[in-house]
């Protein structure tokens, strides 16, 4: 009897171990599936913040190449009148020299006189009625830096380029470059030199 109580006392014991046992595992898979939604919940969270961060990136370069849109097509109408002006016939120029359109001082800005004559020009254009293309020559004098008379002559050319379009006359058929005071026609060290230096000249092509 005694032999069969403790048989028995043991194998309670052990039975009760197995059970402790069990519900020791079940609490460890527990947190260790809690352990691992949180990793997925954090990982996702992760995800959706670079996601988020991604599309913010997409949207700011949509916006950059909406505004460009416009740059382009005038890039692409420069570079399409240059190509034409490359395989264009001379048919005759117009200058527009300081000495006859009082070009302000280090300004591109058109006077009442340029844009009288410019008016001129275009209308002639309309009226010869034929495909021509122009390229519009910005000119300076020798005074001031080689840098700053380069783009002085771009913004003259430039200035030219745009009045003559709200004329009428399309862009794609108007090319711009400037010589700054790199082609002089007369000497710089006189007054009416350097006038008839600072100059616009409209070359015509066919």
């Amino acid at each position: 009897m005694k032999i069969k109580s403790c048989a028995l006392i043991v194998s309670a014991v052990m039975v009760g171990a197995v059970g402790m046992s069990g519900c020791a595992t079940k609490s460890f898979v527990r947190e260790q599936v809690s352990a691992e939604d949180q990793k997925l919940d954090a990982e996702g969270h992760r995800i959706d913040a670079q996601n988020a961060q991604l599309n913010g990136r997409i949207d700011q370069e949509d916006q950059r190449l909406a505004g460009l849109d416009k740059t382009s097509r005038d890039a692409l109408e420069r570079a399409t009148a240059a190509g034409k002006l490359a395989e264009g016939k001379f048919l005759y120029q117009m200058v527009l020299s300081d000495d006859s359109v009082k070009f302000p001082v280090d300004r591109a800005s058109l006077s009442p006189e340029a844009q009288a004559r410019l008016m001129d020009f275009v209308n002639k254009l309309k009226s010869d009625n034929r495909n021509v293309y122009l390229e519009i020559q910005g000119h300076t004098d020798a005074t001031g830096s080689a840098q700053l008379n380069k783009r002085l002559g771009e913004e003259r050319a430039e200035a030219v380029r745009l009045f003559m379009n709200k004329q009428g006359v399309a862009l794609n058929r108007m090319s711009t470059i400037s010589y700054g005071q790199e082609a002089p026609v007369a000497p710089n060290n006189t007054r009416q030199g350097r006038a008839q230096n600072r100059r616009v000249v409209v070359i015509v092509l066919a």
